[in-house]
């Protein structure tokens, strides 16, 4: 970001690990601060998404309604991602996670008093400009308080959310739905975010800016351009369906609209070296490039299936939501155990060789999803999900680490959100190509054989967007320098840049 980052360097929690290998004790209580806040906002995101259609039912609102509450959330999400940079340097990182997280839980208490779907709807979105901020927080405060050293091990530790909530949630949202009233769905964020918040309290370093130091100004345009501009790209992406596909009015004018400001913040943010909201001059980084990039097909490689395979085992298989929630356990389970190897070998061989490995693994893994039928064995379709978690959780740590490779401490913050909006924006792209696709492959019918057909074609495509990151995982840094220090409020380069 071009205004300058305000934190005090002195006042985030010191590096001083007892060995070269060691993650400092100070960064891992900061880890368990973060993940335990950041649990209520990847919980509630993955509990809503199974329970779309018995919202429907017991708010008494047609499901093209309903919809709205995963998508007004996601846009409020788009919305305050660009936003996360400035308010740190603003108000210090402590002050903003802890107002983010107590908005979060306001939105949650607030969704569970809903009366109706347009207001659920609305409380929704108070929980997504809380969420936008805290998620780009987490991979920030940790990055710069590890200062350079063993940045695959600490993008393991800031992953972890994201594997358990495919883990833990589906079957949450399962349960709650099966054992009480559906407002339990954000009545379970609260034990969270109070602990949480209480943690914050305690562990998060005070870096408010000293009265001495100018305060950052807010790139005023920036925001007008860049913030809109992300959310009417998501909102044209929700819009696709099989039907009409991409070539819809209501798909191709907010898609276009949001680009040409998306574009145009660019344009401006360019030709300015300092005071953009985002720094995207970071993209003249081969490592912060080739990241984004990478994390963007890994977003459609994560998020795209993540739609097919519980359709597949509701639709194909007769699953209830529960049933396909259990189902996808071994994917978790599998992501969650990949984050200490896939740090470890990170940091040893550096991301170019183990983010080559995870994405031609991740396409292995999906190829069996290509040929399933309604009597598939579950056996054989619970290995292929485990090995595929295991590499999903290595093809996003990798990439997710090198991007802060060489990186000062003040460009940290604009680093960890565009890798967080090419991911996402990655992810919604898969949802919505993924989409079109199973409904062209079924041809509108129902019938197991043309479901099978469809789910046979949409796998096959996940295949090949997920193998068409493989050669672009050359560019990422090679393996990371050994015996001397990273330098102060820097991430090592990798030998290979």
């Amino acid at each position: 970001m071009g205004t300058p980052h305000r934190t005090d360097p002195a006042a985030a929690p010191a590096a001083t690990p007892s060995g070269p290998d060691r993650v400092d004790p100070a960064v891992w209580r900061l880890a368990v601060t973060l993940i335990t806040g950041a649990l209520a906002v990847v919980f509630d995101t993955t509990i809503v998404s199974v329970a779309l259609d018995d919202l429907a039912e017991r708010l008494h609102a047609p499901l093209s309604t309903v919809q709205w509450v995963g998508t007004g959330y996601l846009l409020a999400v788009f919305v305050t991602i660009p936003l996360a940079g400035w308010a740190q340097a603003r108000f210090g990182g402590r002050r903003l996670w802890i107002a983010a997280l107590l908005g979060f839980l306001l939105g949650s208490v607030l969704s569970a008093l809903a009366w109706d779907a347009a207001s659920l709807i609305a409380f929704r979105v108070v929980q997504g400009v809380a969420g936008g901020l805290m998620m780009p927080l987490v991979s920030t405060l940790l990055m710069q308080a590890a200062k350079g050293r063993n940045t695959g091990k600490v993008m393991a530790i800031i992953t972890v959310p994201t594997a358990l909530g495919p883990i833990l949630g589906p079957v949450l949202g399962g349960l709650i739905l099966h054992v009480a009233d559906w407002r339990w769905l954000f009545l379970v964020n609260i034990p969270f975010c109070v602990v949480g918040v209480l943690l914050a309290r305690r562990d998060l370093p005070d870096d408010r800016p000293g009265p001495d130091r100018p305060r950052a100004r807010p790139d005023v345009l920036g925001m007008l351009l860049l913030s809109p501009g992300c959310a009417a790209v998501i909102y044209g992406l929700s819009r696709v369906d099989g039907r009409g596909g991409f070539a819809t009015a209501e798909v191709l004018v907010p898609l276009l609209g949001g680009l040409a400001l998306v574009a145009g913040f660019t344009t401006r943010a360019l030709a300015r070296p300092e005071g953009a909201l985002v720094g995207v001059r970071l993209f003249r980084h081969r490592s912060v490039a080739s990241s984004a990039t990478l994390l963007f097909l890994g977003g459609v490689a994560l998020y795209g299936p993540m739609l097919l395979l519980p359709l597949y085992f509701q639709q194909l298989r007769g699953q209830d939501a529960l049933g396909a929630g259990l189902l996808l356990i071994p994917q978790g389970v599998g992501a969650l155990l990949a984050r200490g190897l896939a740090g470890r070998y990170t940091d040893r061989f550096g991301p170019r060789r183990v983010s080559l490995a995870a994405f031609v693994l991740v396409a292995a893994a999906t190829v069996p999803f290509a040929f399933v039928g309604a009597d598939t064995g579950l056996l054989p379709l619970a290995a292929a999900l485990f090995v595929r978690g295991l590499a999903l959780g290595a093809a996003m740590i990798a990439p997710a680490g090198a991007a802060f490779a060489g990186l000062e401490r003040a460009e940290i913050p604009d680093a960890s959100i565009i890798t967080r909006v090419a991911q996402q924006i990655g992810g919604s792209v898969g949802i919505a190509l993924l989409t079109v696709v199973l409904q062209h492959g079924t041809g509108g019918i129902r019938t197991s054989t043309a479901l099978a057909q469809g789910f046979d074609q949409a796998f096959w495509w996940s295949v090949a967007l997920t193998a068409a990151a493989v050669p672009l995982c050359l560019l990422l840094p090679g393996r990371p320098e050994t015996g001397r220090p990273a330098a102060e409020g820097a991430a090592p380069a990798g030998a290979g840049d």
